[in-house]
C-alpha cells in the first residue's frame, strides 16, 4: 500500500503543469518548456538573465532570474491571460488581499506592497503585465528592467 501510495504521489507531482514561480528557483523553467511546446529564449545580462518563453498559442512568459537562480520577476503578454496563481506562487495571496488602484476607468490593474509589485493590463487578445519582488532584486538592479 504505501508503494502505491508513493507512486501515486509522485506521478500526481509529475502532472502538475506550471511555470516557474516569483519568488523560487528558475529549475522548472525546462520543464516548463517541454510541457507547454514552448520556445524558450535566454538572455544574460548583467547582473541577471531573461528566461523567455513563447507558447504556441502566443503566450510570452519573460520570467528574470537572478544570479543565484532566483525568479525575482516575471512579465506577461499574449492573447489570453496566464495563470497569475501559477505564475505568482504564494504572492497570489497579497494580489488578491492587496488594497488596488486603477488611475482610470479601463486603465491597468496596479498592486504596489512592500514586497510585491505588480501591473496588469490590457483587453481581448492583448493582455500584458508585470510583477516583482522589490527585496529579491538583484544589487544594482532597478526593478524597471522587468517589462
Amino acid at each position: 500500500m504505501r508503494i502505491f501510495l508513493g507512486l501515486l504521489v509522485v506521478l500526481l507531482l509529475g502532472c502538475v503543469p506550471g511555470w516557474a514561480v516569483l519568488g523560487q528557483y528558475e529549475n522548472s523553467i525546462t520543464t516548463d518548456q517541454q510541457r507547454m511546446r514552448a520556445q524558450l529564449h535566454e538572455t544574460a545580462r548583467q547582473g541577471y538573465s531573461i528566461k523567455e518563453l513563447t507558447t504556441p498559442d502566443g503566450k510570452t512568459i519573460r520570467e528574470y532570474v537572478s544570479p543565484a537562480g532566483l525568479v525575482f520577476g516575471v512579465a506577461w503578454q499574449g492573447p489570453a491571460m496566464p495563470d497569475l496563481q501559477q505564475l505568482l506562487g504564494s504572492y497570489f495571496e497579497q494580489l488578491k488581499q492587496a488594497p488596488r488602484s486603477r488611475r482610470q476607468r479601463g486603465g491597468p490593474l496596479v498592486v504596489r506592497g512592500k514586497d510585491f509589485v505588480l501591473v496588469s493590463g490590457g483587453h481581448m487578445r492583448s493582455f500584458h503585465g508585470a510583477a516583482y519582488a522589490p527585496n529579491l532584486l538583484p544589487a544594482g538592479i532597478p526593478a524597471e528592467v522587468v517589462k
